[in-house]
C-alpha cells in the first residue's frame, strides 16, 4: 500500500509539475501574440538610452525567436551599435537622450558605444545626457554628449582608476583549505593572492603602468569632447573637483544642473516641441525590436564574426564562457558557407584552459589557410585569450583593452590540513609506484609536483612558440615581454604584439579588404539556446538560484565575492593560460 501510494503521489506531482509547463508555455505564447507587430516610431521621437542590463559583445540571440524580447537578462553591444548607427539616419528620430546610471559594461565597451555617439551627431542630430548619479564609467560616455547634466543635488564620481586584488593567504591557514599552485618559474604575479598576504612589488608596478595606461586613453577622450586639457582633467580628479555638482559645472566637467523636467524643456526646445506637448520617448529596448529590420552593411557575400567571450573551459561553450565545441563549429561553419569570405574572430576573455586555448588555436590555423582571418579584442584578451588570438592573420585591439598575460599555471586544491583538524584520516592503496598520483587529503608528494612542474614548463614553452610564430618574433623577445606580464592596448601595440588599435568594425573594415570586398553583409556566429531553452534550464535551477541569494545575504556582498573567486579556482581543470588576478577597474 505504502509502494502505490508513493507511485501515485509521484505521478501526481509529474502531472502537476508537467500542467505548470505547459501552462506558462501558453501564457507566453499569449503575451507574445500580444506584442506589437512593431514599433512604431512617432515624428519628432528621442531616442532614450538607458542600460538596464549588463553588456556583454553578443547575446546570441535568434532574431526568428518568439521569446527573445521576454528575457532582458543582458544587452548585445552589438546590437546597441546597431541600433545607434540605425537611429543616425531614421527621420523621425531627432536625437539621442543618454540617461543610464551604473553602466554594467567594460571600459573597452563603453568606448566603442561612446564613438557611436559621436558618429551619430555627426548626422547633425544632438545627444543630451541626464542622470542623478555618474560612477566614473558612466561619465566617461556620457561626455560624448553635446550636453552633460545633473540633478542639483546628484553625485559625480571623477577621481581616476584605481582597482583591488584580493589575497587569500590568511583564509588559508584558518580554514586548513589550501591552494597548491605549480608555475612558471619567473611567473611571479600569477596566483599571487594564494601565496602572499600583500602585493608584490613587480606586481603592483605592472598594475599601475596598466591602469596608468587606460587612465591617459579615457582622459584623453573626455579632453577632445568637453575642451579641457588632460592636464586640467588630472588636477580636477587630484582634488575632487567634481565632487558636488556645482564644482563639477565650474570645472567644466557638466553643463548644468537641472532636475528631470528642467532637462526635458531643454529636449522639448532643441526638438521645437511645446511646452505643454509630451516627448515622444523610444526606449532601446523598443528601437531594437525596430532596428534588427534594418541591414547597415549589405550584399551577397558576407565576413563572420565568431564571438569568443568568457572564461575558456573545457566544454560545449555559451554566451559566458567559451568551450571548444561551439568556436570550433562556429569557425567550420564559417568555411564550409560559400557566402562567407573572411572571418573575423571577436575576443573578449581572461583566459582559462591551456588545452582548451591550444584547440582553437589549431582551428584558427587551419581556418586561415581557407579564408582571411581577423582578430578583435574587446574588454580583455589575457593570457589563453591572448592564445587563440595570435592564431589569426591580423589583430585589432582597443587603446583601453588588458591584453598580453602570456604565462601558465596550475592550481589544486588540498584539504590535509583541514582533514587532519577535524578528524578525517584518508588511507591510499595502489598498485604502481605512482598509480596513486594525488589526493587532496594528502600533502603534494615531489614526484607530483615534479610531473606537473614539466607540464607546466612544456606548456609555458609551447604557448611562447604560438606567439612567436604568430607575432614573427624571435622566442626569445616573446619571453622578454611575457612572464604574465599584462598590458593595454596601447602598449601591446608598441610591442608588437598587436598590429592596429581600432575596434570590432575596424577589424571588419580590414577583414573585408583582405577578401577584396567593398560591399558585404556581416553573419555572426555562435547561436546560443533560444530564450525558450534558457527557460527550461533556469526553471529547473530556480533552487540553486535562490541558494545563491540567501548565502549573499547572509554573508554580505564582498565576502560572498572573496567565497565565489575562490570557488572558482577550485573548478580550474588542468594547466591555466589566465590573468593571474582578477582586475576591477572602477
Amino acid at each position: 500500500m505504502k509502494f502505490l501510494r508513493n507511485l501515485s503521489a509521484s505521478i501526481l506531482g509529474s502531472l502537476v509539475a508537467f500542467m505548470i509547463i505547459v501552462g506558462m508555455f501558453f501564457i507566453f505564447m499569449a503575451l507574445v501574440g500580444s506584442m506589437d507587430d512593431g514599433v512604431v516610431v512617432k515624428k519628432n521621437s528621442v531616442l532614450e538610452l538607458s542600460f538596464v542590463a549588463p553588456v556583454l559583445d553578443y547575446t546570441g540571440k535568434d532574431d526568428n525567436d518568439p521569446f527573445a524580447a521576454l528575457w532582458v537578462e543582458e544587452l548585445g553591444l552589438d546590437e546597441i551599435l546597431h541600433s545607434i548607427a540605425v537611429a543616425k539616419n531614421d527621420d523621425n528620430i531627432e536625437g539621442i537622450s543618454l540617461t543610464t546610471g551604473f553602466l554594467q559594461a567594460g571600459i573597452s565597451q563603453a568606448r566603442e558605444i561612446r564613438k557611436a555617439l559621436i558618429d551619430f551627431k555627426s548626422s547633425g542630430k544632438f545627444v543630451m545626457a541626464h542622470s542623478d548619479v555618474y560612477a566614473q564609467r558612466d561619465y566617461y560616455l556620457a561626455s560624448a554628449a553635446d550636453e552633460v547634466y545633473i540633478n542639483p543635488v546628484g553625485v559625480l564620481d571623477f577621481k581616476g582608476l584605481a582597482t583591488e586584488v584580493l589575497f587569500y593567504k590568511g583564509l588559508q591557514e584558518k580554514t586548513g583549505i589550501k591552494m597548491e599552485v605549480i608555475r612558471h618559474g619567473k611567473y611571479k604575479s600569477a596566483v599571487e593572492p594564494f601565496l602572499s598576504d600583500t602585493m608584490s612589488d613587480e606586481n603592483r608596478t605592472q598594475i599601475k603602468e596598466l591602469i596608468t595606461s587606460i587612465w591617459s586613453v579615457i582622459v584623453d577622450d573626455i579632453s577632445e569632447s568637453r575642451n579641457i586639457t588632460p592636464q586640467n582633467l588630472n588636477i580636477i580628479a587630484d582634488t575632487l573637483g567634481g565632487r558636488t555638482p556645482e564644482y563639477a559645472v565650474a570645472s567644466g566637467l557638466l553643463d548644468g544642473a537641472l532636475h528631470y523636467d528642467q532637462y526635458e524643456d531643454l529636449l522639448k526646445e532643441k526638438i521645437g516641441v511645446a511646452e505643454d506637448e509630451e516627448l515622444n520617448y523610444v526606449g532601446l529596448m523598443d528601437y531594437m525590436q525596430k532596428a534588427k529590420l534594418k541591414k547597415i552593411n549589405k550584399g551577397s557575400d558576407d565576413i563572420a564574426v565568431i564571438y569568443a567571450q568568457g572564461e575558456i573551459l573545457i566544454g560545449e561553450g555559451g554566451k559566458n564562457y567559451i568551450g571548444e565545441k561551439l568556436i570550433v563549429d562556429a569557425l567550420h561553419k564559417a568555411i564550409d558557407n560559400k557566402n562567407v569570405k573572411a572571418i573575423v574572430l571577436r575576443v573578449d576573455s581572461p583566459g582559462g584552459s591551456a588545452l582548451v586555448s591550444d584547440i582553437i588555436w589549431r582551428e584558427m590555423q587551419l581556418a586561415k589557410k581557407e579564408k582571411p582571418l581577423v582578430v578583435s579584442f574587446g574588454n580583455v584578451a589575457a593570457s589563453g585569450g591572448y592564445y587563440i588570438g595570435v592564431g589569426g592573420d591580423m589583430i585589432f585591439a582597443e587603446p583601453t583593452t588588458i591584453t598580453g598575460s602570456i604565462g601558465v599555471f596550475g592550481t589544486i586544491p588540498n584539504v590535509h590540513e583541514l582533514a587532519e583538524n577535524i578528524g578525517v584520516n584518508a588511507e591510499q592503496v595502489g598498485t604502481n609506484e605512482n598509480s596513486v598520483d594525488y589526493s587532496f587529503f594528502e600533502p603534494m608528494t615531489d614526484t607530483f609536483r615534479n610531473v606537473m612542474q614539466e607540464s607546466i614548463e612544456e606548456t609555458y614553452d609551447t604557448f611562447l612558440d604560438r606567439v612567436s610564430k604568430g607575432r614573427n618574433m624571435s622566442v626569445e623577445r616573446v619571453n622578454e615581454i611575457a612572464q604574465g606580464r599584462v598590458w593595454s592596448g596601447v602598449d601591446a601595440h608598441a610591442l608588437g604584439l598587436v598590429d592596429e588599435l581600432g575596434n570590432l568594425e575596424d577589424a571588419i573594415i580590414a577583414a573585408a579588404d583582405m577578401a577584396g570586398l567593398e560591399e558585404y553583409g556581416v553573419k555572426k556566429y555562435p547561436r546560443y539556446k533560444s530564450g525558450f531553452e534558457q527557460f527550461m534550464e533556469n526553471y529547473g535551477s530556480v533552487k540553486t538560484k535562490i541558494g545563491e541569494s540567501i548565502i549573499q545575504e547572509e554573508i554580505g556582498t564582498e565576502a560572498y565575492k572573496i567565497l565565489k573567486e575562490f570557488k572558482q579556482f577550485t573548478k580550474q581543470e588542468g594547466i591555466q593560460a589566465k590573468m593571474p588576478f582578477s582586475l576591477n577597474i572602477k
